[in-house]
């Protein structure tokens, strides 16, 4: 059972229409994926090829649970078959190669496309299938409490640049996109870090289209000194239910990675 399954989530009947779905990723852009590999190497080059293959599974389905299946061992050994193209970025261009490092030791991106059928195979093989309906545009409407320092996520903040970078970057893998209401907006909607985590859903969603937004994700990440990392809840409407989830002891950037893996999980219908 995937680490998601294993996070409290709780389903409750609340009045909800069907979201507005933002544009697209067109098919060659959502069958592909990157990680990041040292050097180009054969041996990296390979391990790359398994976090790729990882990734756009996860990416064209949103069913976190077909990673964790015993079938994926056997897949993940040979997951350069599956690859159509490749290719490297050098994450230190133009930085010229000193001391006694060659170009073995440097951190390249490594970029994976895939043939659609190949990987819509490889998920009905899982047990999966491939999630291709339009995706919605997500406004996240966050409170944060780190001690006396709390604060809710808006688009302008400095406070907040960190976080709205983390999400960005735990929304790409997915294929989604993600915005932060202005500040204006959430004054203007009652909305602060008192309030913002037990709003109403129907009431967030209202205030996403006002941010050019499709759908709410709300949430609430508080620091715990006891657990030596974040614990993070996330609210989600869809099809007329709440669904929230929880992670605990968690940096941002895994708790932003959690949120979106959720959110793909239930909007890709994978429940």
């Amino acid at each position: 059972m995937s680490r998601f399954w294993r996070l409290a989530m709780v389903l409750v009947v609340v009045t909800g229409t069907a979201p507005r779905p933002a544009a697209a990723a067109s098919l060659d852009d959502l069958y592909q994926s990157q990680t990041i590999v040292t050097g180009q190497g054969e041996v990296n080059r390979e391990t790359g090829f398994k976090a790729c293959l990882d990734a756009v599974l996860l990416r064209v389905s949103g069913d976190q649970r077909l990673l964790a299946k015993p079938e994926m061992a056997a897949l993940r050994a040979k997951a350069g078959e599956f690859v159509a193209g490749f290719r490297y970025h050098d994450r230190m261009e133009g930085i010229p190669v000193h001391d006694e490092q060659g170009t073995h030791d440097r951190p390249h991106d490594l970029y994976c496309r895939y043939a659609p059928p190949i990987i819509d195979r490889l998920l009905i093989s899982l047990g999966g299938k491939s999630w291709l309906a339009e995706r919605p545009r997500l406004a996240v409407f966050l409170s944060t409490r780190q001690g006396v320092r709390h604060f809710t996520l808006d688009a302008d903040d400095e406070r907040g640049e960190l976080m709205r970078q983390s999400f960005g970057n735990a929304a790409t893998p997915l294929a989604m996109q993600v915005v932060f209401p202005r500040a204006a907006l959430l004054s203007r909607s009652g909305l602060d870090e008192r309030t913002v985590a037990d709003a109403a859903l129907a009431v967030l969603d209202a205030a996403a289209k006002e941010a050019g937004a499709d759908k709410a994700l709300a949430g609430s990440i508080v620091w715990n000194d006891k657990e030596l990392g974040w614990i993070a809840d996330w609210r989600l409407a869809m099809a007329g239910k709440t669904y929230s989830w929880q992670v605990r002891g968690v940096s941002f950037d895994e708790a932003f990675r959690v949120a979106m893996r959720g959110t793909a999980q239930i909007l890709s219908g994978n429940l």
